[in-house]
Parts: C-alpha cells; structure tokens; sequence
C-alpha cells in the first residue's frame, strides 16, 4: 500500500472476498471498498455486521456494466480491501479505527466506499471526510430522521448519527430524502438545520442535484441506509419501516448523482439474517455498482 500513515491497513483488515471487479491493488485503485461491520447500538434487529459479507457475495449477481449510466464497473479501478477489524463492544474504540482508515482514504485521494454495519459507522467516516474537506455536503438517504441528540440516554447512536454530522458541518448541509420516521424534536431540528424531505426521492433530489451540478467541486459524501427502501422491497434491514419508495426508485435517485463530485459514499444496515431470498443484499450490491459507475 502506497503512502506513509501511522495507521496500517494491512494489519488492519480481514478478507471476506471481493466485490464485483473491485480486484485493483491499492496503489493502482482510484476507489477502495472497505467493510465496517459494527452493529453495537442497534434498536430492533441485530445482524448488520454480516452486511459487508452479504453484499459482497450478492454482487456476483450482477452484470458489470450499468446500462442506466453506460459503463463498466470495470472502468472503476477499485480495491476491496476486505473489513476493518473492530474490538467488539467498545463503540468509541471502533469509531476512532473506522475515523483513522477514512482518513488514510482521503489523505491518499482515494474515492472510498463503506459497507455497513449500523448506520452509526457514518459519523466517523464523514467527520473524516469533511476534516479534508470543510465545505462537504451530506446526501442522507434513509427511512429515519436519525436527528436525535440522545436515544435511551446514549449520545452515539444509530438514532443520532445525523445530528452530530449535522452538528460538524455548515448548516443546510445535509440533504435528507426519504424520511418518514422521527420525533416531533427531530422534525423540528430539521427545519432549523438541515434539508428533510419525504416521499418521491427522484422529484425531491431533482432541484437539489441541479443546484449541486452548478457547483461541479463541491464535495458530496452520500449515506445511503438501505431502509429508505419499503421493507416489501428490502425486509433484510434492522428496523424496516413501512411506506418507503421502491428498488427501482432508490436506483433512479443515486443514477440522479452522475456529474456530482462523489468524495466517498456509504450504504449500510443490510441485516442478513432477515434477508431470506438476499434481495436486500442484491439490491444494496447494485446500488454501490451504480454510485461507482456514476462518479
């Protein structure tokens, strides 16, 4: 691996396989995938520590080339570095290891992918990128506000994840789709700090990517929780929530973000273990092989 950094990657990760086409060497990569399986602070169902695996089994699935957005998953010179090896139980711990991993990403200008794990693991990696980057927006897509400043009297939480990175970036930097889960609170913090919609994803996203394409360097990190999807859809998630768009509508959306500068993405909460027919994990496959193909 290329690069001097106080933290080792190699010594740092596990192999679980490969996703599809992402067999570049690290040096050569212009993107690395990396799992973070952490599901410490889950509300319902636990398992989501077995999503990168799963994801990665399911991309075989797929073809390589995005009809959608007319090219080759190939064309994407991506290393699967395999998963970050976390001390099970201690939160802060894991969060600090997935931080120092992002941040050897960015510092190398490398387009990271993370597959999660609970949705918490996006905090340590958009704090990371936004130390490289002051001016990031934030993409969220997601069935839950996630706005909460504590929840059962825990400050780091996958109910609080978006609070504190709305509490590090600018305000109205994070762009919220999907939502329709949340407190009276958590709408009410969305009003005064970031930019929460519901219902139709591609219309929502429609005026917000225009406004982004005007501003071609703006970095744009996406976080997609895969419960943003109706759970008829995608039932293998930890707290499926009745009313969310369709596969085909969550695809269209993230087809939506070619031409943005996609600094680095995440999509989490693929709960294997109630992923009966791996259509979830399928799903959340094709999604990464369309945000790659799109940036």
């Amino acid at each position: 691996m290329g690069g001097a950094s106080v933290f080792s990657l190699q010594e740092s990760v596990e192999n679980y396989g490969c996703f599809l086409t992402a067999d570049a060497g690290y040096d050569e990569a212009e993107a690395v995938l990396l799992g973070v399986p952490m599901d410490y602070t889950v509300s319902y169902r636990p398992g989501s520590r077995f999503g990168p695996q799963a994801i990665r089994a399911a991309s075989v699935v797929l073809e390589e080339y995005s009809p959608a957005l007319d090219r080759e998953l190939g064309d994407c010179r991506i290393c699967d570095l395999g998963d970050l090896v976390l001390p099970f139980g201690n939160v802060a711990k894991a969060l600090d290891l997935m931080e120092q991993a992002a941040a050897r990403f960015f510092a190398d200008r490398k387009r990271p992918c993370f597959l999660g794990g609970e949705h918490l693991v996006s905090l340590p990696l958009i704090r990371a990128a936004h130390a490289m980057y002051p001016d990031l927006v934030v993409l969220h897509f997601d069935a839950h506000a996630d706005l909460r400043e504590f929840y059962m009297g825990e400050g780091l939480s996958h109910a609080t994840v978006m609070r504190k990175v709305a509490d590090i970036l600018k305000p109205r930097r994070v762009y919220q789709f999907g939502i329709r889960s949340g407190t009276r609170e958590e709408w009410d913090f969305a009003r005064e700090r970031t930019c929460l919609t519901g219902g139709d994803i591609p219309a929502a996203l429609a005026s917000v990517v225009a406004e982004l394409a005007e501003m071609p360097e703006m970095p744009v990190y996406v976080s997609i929780d895969i419960d943003v999807v109706d759970p008829a859809f995608a039932p293998g998630t930890g707290t499926p929530e009745p009313g969310g768009c369709s596969s085909a509508e969550l695809l269209q959306g993230v087809q939506m973000l070619k031409g943005l500068n996609i600094i680095g993405f995440d999509v989490v909460e693929v709960c294997p273990g109630t992923d009966v027919s791996e259509r979830t994990a399928i799903l959340a496959a094709k999604v990464v092989r369309e945000i790659f193909c799109a940036s």
